[in-house]
């Protein structure tokens, strides 16, 4: 099995669509940071929506920018790659003008806006998978996806840190966060475009048996599965700090630092990671990431038992096992999909695993805070139990054959 045993930044920029791309990354990536974290507070402040009306909108748009997989699924398989990532930003610019031209009490523009953030947040990542599987090949591939991830965290991280010493000016500081953000947007979008990169629209293989094109693989079990995985990356953002206030009254500064840690755990060791763990088969490694996912969720409940004195500190160092448990599952996961899918389907198939992704990004804050007042066992048991039952149906899914003899022996 070919392995990837050194990190060579040149190749590593390379293999991630290169150099004009990365810079296109990282200023996207610092606009979402100048704005994502801060959107419900526009609506609340800016707008002057009710919270309860903002969330409802924002949670909309998010669903609703589902619906467009299926077609950013298609265009991809029709060779597009640099012209899909570049439109799923153009779409966000058309999201941060709508935002900034919306009155204060309208509810439907704001939700409009939000929708179109949506539909860009959710195309973009099967469009730079698709792109970097185009450009990168074999454990590289990995690789490749990992340092994107690593720089989007990064650029996202500073830019939120950006936003929050900015946050003193009130609603115009929002309005102008809103403003650059639509600017990056717009110059991360010129940048991806002028890549130009496209891929040959593949064909069927021959073996299909003149039956037509073979289908995408169904990989049931791991789509699933990575509903239920995708929650692991809500646990920073909602759950700990649900844990943390209403549960333990610790101080909002443990949920601060969590996070902040999480950031830099995933800029720092997305890659190293990802390169020592390509010794491993993928779906052999999805399936450990499931199994370290669901021991820090136990370590939750354990730490929870511990009461006011050293629950916080316990809940903190037990998450940095649950961010090794989500760096190990991002850099797995898509690199699995983009192995087992033929290459005629491969954008069809990873709208399908992003389609999955982004419903375990939706329903996970639901489910979450249904069952946090419950308490801890019913929440961290219940994390735990599927993930681990996850873990298992990822491990013994048998490869579908349209991915070819290659998929069965490789990922």
């Amino acid at each position: 099995m070919a392995t990837t045993t050194k990190i060579r930044p040149r190749a590593l920029v390379r293999a991630s669509g290169g150099p004009r791309y990365a810079v296109a990354l990282t200023v996207d990536a610092l606009g979402t940071g100048l704005l994502r974290p801060f959107l419900l507070l526009y609506g609340v402040t800016v707008l002057r929506l009710s919270a309860p009306a903002t969330g409802i909108a924002m949670t909309v748009g998010i669903v609703a920018g589902l619906g467009c997989m299926p077609a950013v699924g298609r265009w991809l398989d029709r060779g597009a790659r640099s012209t899909v990532v570049a439109a799923s930003l153009l779409v966000r610019v058309a999201g941060v003008a709508l935002l900034l031209a919306t009155p204060a009490g309208h509810v439907w523009l704001f939700g409009t806006a939000a929708l179109f953030l949506g539909i860009g947040n959710q195309a973009w990542p099967a469009a730079h998978a698709a792109l970097v599987a185009t450009v990168a090949h074999g454990r590289e591939r990995d690789t490749a996806l990992a340092g994107g991830r690593a720089l989007r965290n990064a650029g996202m991280g500073a830019g939120a840190l950006l936003a929050t010493a900015c946050l003193a000016g009130g609603t115009g500081a929002l309005q102008a966060l809103a403003a650059v953000t639509g600017l990056a947007y717009l110059t991360a979008t010129a940048l991806a475009w002028s890549v130009h990169l496209r891929a040959h629209p593949a064909v069927a293989p021959a073996g299909s048996g003149g039956a037509g094109p073979a289908p995408a693989p169904r990989m049931r079990a791991l789509l699933a599965a990575n509903v239920v995985y995708a929650f692991c990356l809500n646990v920073p953002e909602i759950a700990l700090p649900l844990v943390l206030v209403t549960q333990l009254d610790a101080s909002p500064v443990w949920s601060a630092a969590i996070f902040v840690a999480n950031t830099v755990l995933v800029v720092t060791l997305q890659v190293p990671l990802t390169v020592l763990m390509s010794r491993f088969s993928r779906r052999t490694v999805l399936a450990l990431a499931g199994v370290v996912l669901a021991v820090s969720y136990l370590g939750f409940l354990a730490a929870a038992s511990l009461g006011h004195g050293w629950g916080a500190p316990a809940v903190a160092t037990v998450s940095v096992v649950c961010t090794i448990g989500e760096i190990i599952y991002a850099g797995s996961a898509t690199a699995l999909v983009t192995v087992l899918a033929p290459a005629h389907v491969l954008g069809r198939t990873l709208a399908r695993f992003e389609l999955s992704t982004g419903l375990g990004l939706a329903v996970s804050p639901a489910v979450i805070t249904a069952l946090a007042p419950h308490g801890p066992a019913a929440l961290w048991g219940s994390l735990a139990t599927a993930t681990l039952l996850s873990a298992g149906a990822v491990a013994t899914e048998k490869d579908q054959p349209g991915g070819g003899v290659r998929s069965r022996t490789a990922p």
